[in-house]
């Protein structure tokens, strides 16, 4: 099993520090996640092949590894144009993973959830240009459902990628969404099986609950979809029932801390994390 770190909160240490200071927070497993002078949000990569080796230097001098890379592109938009932006950037992300060496990449279903038909059919035309190329790079695709996404629940995601059909694709669950795929993760899991490969850890609260107001969204009506990403214990989700069914699934794929809420103490709530999963995993050993 891999534990890494999303260091998304410590975007700003210049890309070859980041193996040293991830490594000193005591990870040896970095999910490297969108930022500017990297792949950044919904745009073409800005890295070139120099430094991809530099890089890839200063991770082997760190003794740290990429557990994946996780690039949001507009894939399954329905927006034409803007879809083949979206395949154009993921060929070129996924080049720069094979040349890490990395062998796993993470990315949301992303499209429209009132336009879901027409994105469903934008993902797989994207889907039939992008396979090929994973297949030859050797590199597995690990989907999520998220907020605001043309698929938004567990168990639809997970029917989802059945239906691709494929050895290398496999489903994340992903804790502080608990509340807007289904406010069922043992559930979801369970029916996973082995598609589940990666599990995103952070905490939120339960947006659902009691008389509905635990946020008060304005407009009324508004469709926003809000939820945080905290340390673990500061919301509400049942992590001992998510830890216990990830042992009684057998899991044995990646945790990574993706807390986003503490900018300003960041390293402080790294480390946090890190103990945290540890503990979880020591109290089933």
């Amino acid at each position: 099993m891999k534990i890494a770190l999303d260091p998304y909160m410590i975007r700003n240490v210049p890309l070859l520090e980041l193996p040293a200071v991830v490594g000193e927070l005591g990870y040896e497993w970095i999910e490297l996640s969108p930022r500017e002078d990297f792949i950044p949000f919904f745009r073409h990569p800005r890295v070139d092949d120099a430094t991809v080796r530099r890089f890839r230097k200063a991770l082997d001098t760190a003794g740290v590894g990429i557990s994946s890379m996780l690039p949001l592109f507009r894939w399954s938009g329905p927006d034409e144009d803007a879809r083949q932006a979206a395949v154009r950037y993921w060929k070129r992300s996924i080049q720069i993973a094979a040349d890490l060496g990395v062998d796993s990449m993470i990315s949301e279903f992303n499209g429209r959830p009132e336009d879901s038909d027409r994105s469903e059919a934008q993902f797989w035309k994207s889907l039939d240009e992008l396979l090929p190329v994973f297949e030859r790079e050797g590199i597995r695709l690990t989907l999520e459902p998220h907020p605001d996404d043309f698929i938004e629940n567990g168990y639809d995601a997970v029917n989802l990628i059945r239906g691709i059909n494929h050895p290398s694709v496999s489903f994340l669950y992903c804790a502080p969404h608990t509340f807007h795929i289904g406010n069922d993760a043992p559930g979801i899991i369970k029916y996973a099986g082995d598609l589940l490969t990666h599990v995103h850890l952070a905490d939120a609260f339960d947006h659902t609950a009691s008389s509905g107001n635990r946020y008060i969204l304005n407009p009324p009506g508004t469709t926003a979809r809000i939820h945080q990403h905290l340390d673990m214990g500061e919301g509400e989700v049942d992590f001992d029932e998510l830890f216990r069914e990830l042992r009684a699934n057998g899991f044995d794929g990646t945790l990574t801390a993706c807390v986003f809420a503490w900018e300003e103490r960041a390293k402080e709530s790294s480390v946090f994390m890190r103990d945290k999963i540890a503990e979880y995993l020591a109290a089933g050993s």
